[in-house]
């Protein structure tokens, strides 16, 4: 059995790895990365095969799956050179288009655009998908198989792919908890308190949107009674810009993201 090979020992390959450690994934794994201390502390943390060599860790991938950052693709890409046999090449590289990659590592490879959230190591991840035309029904099968083991999988465009990358992630629930709870400290709660209030806030009440089947529309007008408090606090932020930062936020990725795209 080929194994699943990681190039790129980083937060998201052990954030992929402990989820799939967690699915009781039994395919084979192995880390490739320049940094041998990166290298030993996915060992011991995570239980994996490493190489250091990266032409070894290319023979022995069914799977490639390319993850590192975006302004070091071309040389990792480069090093490989040329793949003699079918394989599915998985980029989780934000931004670079799969024309790019296709460009530098051409056939028998065959490229998939992924975007998992650094949440798939509790298995509750989300992950879309964008696949090449060279890929078969069965290839797909087998990439789609690996991300569900962590959690929900979308396939998606290409054409949307930066827009659901500056969206989904896991650091805007982090950053609005954050926000709040501190809010809530300046008002004379403790942080134990307000941390757990803010928590609510947040995470049970989409967790209600999200198993409840009711709109959200109706879950808002109900959680923020006109007239009442709630609606005063939601209308304050509103009147601030509320809407129009989270715009201005979500603009920068995406400009990011396209100069990713141009390094590449």
């Amino acid at each position: 059995m080929r194994a699943t090979v990681f190039l790129g020992g980083g937060r998201i390959t052990a954030a992929l790895i402990a989820g799939l450690r967690l699915a009781k994934y039994d395919r084979p794994i192995i880390v490739h990365d320049r940094n041998p201390s990166k290298l030993r502390q996915l060992k011991k943390q995570c239980a994996v095969a490493v190489e250091p060599n990266l032409r070894r860790a290319v023979e022995q991938a069914g799977l490639l799956i390319i993850a590192v950052r975006p302004d070091s693709v071309s040389d990792l890409l480069r090093q490989i050179g040329k793949i003699r046999r079918p394989v599915s090449l998985v980029s989780l590289v934000a931004g670079i288009p799969l024309s790019k990659l296709r460009g530098r590592l051409r056939l028998p490879a065959r490229w998939v655009r992924a975007m998992p959230s650094p949440v798939c190591r509790t298995g509750r991840g989300l992950t879309a998908l964008t696949f090449d035309r060279a890929f078969s029904r069965t290839a797909k099968r087998e990439v789609r198989s690996l991300f569900e083991k962590v959690g929900t999988v979308r396939e998606i465009p290409e054409s949307q792919f930066d827009a659901f990358t500056v969206t989904y992630s896991s650091s805007h629930g982090y950053h609005a908890l954050a926000a709040l709870a501190a809010s809530a400290q300046r008002l004379g709660l403790s942080r134990k308190t307000a941390l757990t209030a803010a928590a609510h806030a947040l995470a049970d009440g989409i967790l209600s949107w999200r198993k409840g089947g009711i709109p959200l529309d109706r879950l808002l007008h109900e959680a923020a009674t006109p007239g009442g408090i709630a609606a005063a606090v939601i209308n304050a932020m509103d009147s601030s810009g509320y809407e129009r930062i989270i715009q201005r936020g979500l603009r920068a990725g995406m400009a990011r993201a396209r100069k990713n795209a141009k390094r590449a």
